[in-house]
């Protein structure tokens, strides 16, 4: 079975443990990667991760992504809600991908409601902190073994 995820951070995730963490939690980005690997490893999976605050630096990992993962777990942060360079760089990849977010922002500021990427996604996981991200890599591991089947 390919096991291969890749988990893409986008901008401001890096400051994750100094953001509110009444939406984001404790975690820094690097504690945060720390349980995704581990929840990762417990379902057979080999996560890579990356993160930019640079658009065009997330297009082009988007752009490369197929040569080294055979899944995604996107939290682009605030570009999730605009930036359609994103979305085609996403298009481009070809990957299955889930979209994640610690915060639940359906039920935040009416700009947070857009996602320009869900609709090329499998799923959206939102508002369960680091556990939704268990949960992402749950599905990307299912949609993983059903094509393998």
């Amino acid at each position: 079975m390919r096991n291969r995820v890749a988990v893409l951070h986008g901008v401001n995730l890096d400051m994750l443990g100094r953001r509110d963490p009444g939406h984001y939690g404790s975690l820094s980005l690097s504690e945060l990667e720390v349980q995704v690997h581990r929840f990762a490893r417990e379902l057979g999976l080999e996560p890579r991760f990356f993160q930019t605050n640079h658009e065009g630096e997330f297009c082009s990992e988007l752009h490369a992504v197929a040569d080294y993962a055979d899944a995604l777990l996107l939290n682009p942060g605030a570009w999730t809600h605009y930036s359609w360079a994103i979305r085609d760089a996403l298009e481009v990849s070809g990957l299955p991908a889930v979209e994640v977010h610690l915060s639940a922002v359906d039920e935040r500021e009416e700009w947070r409601r857009v996602s320009v990427i869900r609709e090329l996604c499998l799923a959206t996981v939102q508002g369960k902190g680091v556990e939704g991200y268990r949960d992402a890599l749950g599905l990307a591991h299912e949609h993983l073994a059903k094509a393998a089947r």
